[in-house]
């Protein structure tokens, strides 16, 4: 879908304390694309979350192997901590210039852009 959800079976899945750029951000595609090659031909696990985000299940998505495709995506510089839902628990693996480069993402966290469901495109 974008850098920040997935299908599995049908169901659209927001992975868990993380936001990533919109896709008509300059880094959105990028972000998708990056989540597309991680997942592609892997059997991803979802623990799911009793919170929902605009009508999608929330969960915390792992590979095979175990890495937590939330942390890949904040360590590869295509998606932010969302501390507010991860207790900051990403924070420390995102790149001097994350927030900079995907400036959107972060001025939505500090609520100077409305949330996801109510931008239009």
């Amino acid at each position: 879908m974008d850098g920040d959800t997935i299908v599995i079976d049908g169901t659209h899945i927001r992975i868990a304390g993380i936001d990533a750029p919109e896709l008509d951000h300059p880094w959105g595609k990028k972000s998708k694309w990056t989540l597309v090659q991680m997942c592609k031909g892997q059997v991803v696990t979802a623990r799911l979350r009793p919170d929902l985000s605009y009508d999608r299940v929330v969960a915390e998505c792992f590979l095979p192997d175990g890495r937590d495709i939330a942390a890949e995506l904040v360590r590869a510089g295509m998606a932010l901590d969302w501390p507010k839902f991860s207790g900051g628990r990403y924070r420390h693996l995102e790149a001097p210039d994350a927030r900079k480069r995907l400036w959107r993402a972060d001025a939505r966290q500090r609520g100077k852009l409305p949330p996801k469901s109510e931008i239009k495109g």
